[in-house]
């Protein structure tokens, strides 16, 4: 009996450290996610004091998300494969070191020509530390239940840090300076860069080659495509150098696949994309984040320059989303039990679509409950809904030697997703016009229409996740 008790205390102290060590590995890991995804809303609030305080034009303005969200897509895939050689634990510290960096170089920033540099070498940072957090995490967590669990959180991360981002944004620029936004991230990566060694255990490297000519061809393709899409708002569609851009970033991506067909170790598998479940979560991921991108981006113009709300008010106007994101997002794992991934994943992505297409009716003089909150609180709902099933989908069923690939992909869509759909909606936003319009309504008209299109946005991304995820296993299980 004695015996027993002992070999029970052990077990039990063993399956206590190691449950301590999983969530302190798991709260790593978010907790760098999250300065990821903070730095792309807390920017978003801080935009009209940053165009005033270094002088940026309307269309530029989105270049200050644009050069993060590209830099940072473009190279992740790269990242994920230099993670996969010398080790993901490894490369998780220099990226947030150089994150942290970078960060601070932003900060400091008193140009346009220095903020955007310092948002490229943000980009560089994340594309190196993004894919090796939701590496170490599949590493770290079985497949099952536990690793459904830390999924869920990490897809949930997605939403609450973008939606934390507007509320905390709004504080730092109206008390303080939108600088702060960006020195916040300093103490915090260099705690996790001292927590790192300490509880991550480093993975197998495994030996290869990197794929630089699919890193450049993809990151410069992505990049000349918005450049072009961007330019046409002010240049035209019939601007040489928009034309000369959009040529250029087509021919780029075609030669990107050819590579990556050809390459014997390409930084993005076209085995991959065998999966329709997988394929169609990255689709549906691009679209959904170009549909959020557009959403978060206006609905800060409008509340600042229609509304004329402060920054801190125009951040706590989106307290009801962040609210209804974060209650739902936590309860992904139990609803996923309940309903299953993609039918979760489907009603969170129509839940979206009804709170965007109500947005998009806004009028200069609308009530902010019955115009903004509420539509608000239904696309809260969906973001929550919808962001952890779609990471679950695109890392679904890969082998352990294509775990860095994938998660750089789901990156990638997450990304390049935001980068593209923005540059199209700002195109789309400068386009619309009304005659006998004052200022204040013809902002307001532009809005509108953009948040239309980002509802057509979304009803694709639907349709995308019934044909390739819902059917799909539907189909399997006959």
């Amino acid at each position: 009996m004695a015996e027993n008790n002992i070999e029970s205390y052990h077990f039990n102290k063993q399956g206590s450290k190691t449950r301590s060590k999983q969530t302190a590995v798991l709260f790593i890991i978010l907790i760098s996610y999250l300065i990821i995804v903070l730095d792309i809303s807390i920017v978003i609030t801080a935009l009209p004091e940053m165009q005033i305080d270094l002088g940026f034009s309307a269309t530029g303005l989105s270049w200050i998300q644009n050069a993060y969200t590209l830099t940072f897509g473009g190279l992740l895939l790269l990242g994920a494969r230099i993670g996969d050689i010398l080790g993901r634990r490894r490369m998780f510290i220099i990226g947030i070191g150089l994150f942290g960096i970078a960060s601070l170089t932003v900060g400091l920033s008193q140009s346009v020509t220095w903020i955007i540099a310092g948002r490229v070498l943000q980009g560089i940072g994340a594309a190196i530390l993004a894919p090796s957090t939701l590496a170490l995490l599949t590493a770290n967590f079985a497949e099952g239940q536990e690793r459904t669990r830390a999924v869920a959180y990490y897809g949930a991360i997605a939403g609450i840090g973008a939606s934390l981002g507007f509320v905390l944004g709004g504080i730092l620029t109206d008390w303080i300076s939108w600088r702060v936004g960006f020195f916040i991230n300093i103490p915090i990566g260099a705690a996790m860069m001292i927590a790192a060694p300490r509880y991550l255990t480093e993975t197998d490297h495994i030996p290869g080659k990197f794929d630089l000519v699919g890193a450049i061809s993809s990151t410069l393709g992505m990049t000349a495509l918005v450049y072009g899409i961007v330019r046409s708002a002010t240049a035209g569609w019939d601007d040489a150098l928009t034309v000369e851009a959009l040529v250029a970033g087509i021919l780029l991506l075609a030669l990107f696949i050819i590579n990556e067909w050809r390459a014997t170790q390409p930084i993005m598998p076209l085995r991959l994309f065998k999966s329709r479940q997988r394929t169609g979560a990255y689709l549906a991921r691009i679209l959904f984040l170009g549909a959020m991108m557009g959403f978060w981006f206006f609905i800060t113009q409008f509340l600042q320059s229609v509304r004329e709300y402060s920054p801190l008010e125009a951040g706590l106007a989106f307290l009801p989303m962040t609210a209804t994101n974060f209650i739902i997002a936590v309860n992904v794992p139990k609803f996923t039990r309940r309903y299953g991934n993609a039918r979760l994943l489907a009603g969170g992505l129509i839940i979206t679509l009804i709170g965007m297409a109500w947005l998009s009716r806004l009028s200069a003089d609308i009530s902010y409950f019955a115009g903004v909150a509420l539509p608000m609180i239904l696309i809260g709902i969906g973001q929550g809904a919808s962001l952890g099933p779609l990471t679950a989908s695109g890392i679904a069923g890969v082998d352990p030697e294509d775990a860095g690939a994938a998660s750089g992909l789901v990156n990638v869509a997450h990304q390049l997703g935001g980068s593209l759909g923005l540059g199209i909606l700002v195109t789309i936003y400068a386009a619309a016009s009304s005659i006998n319009l004052s200022e204040r309504d013809l902002l307001t008209h532009r809005i509108s229409t953009a948040l239309t299109a980002s509802t057509v946005m979304l009803a694709l991304a639907f349709i995308i996740v019934v044909l390739m995820i819902v059917w799909t296993g539907k189909r399997s299980k006959v």
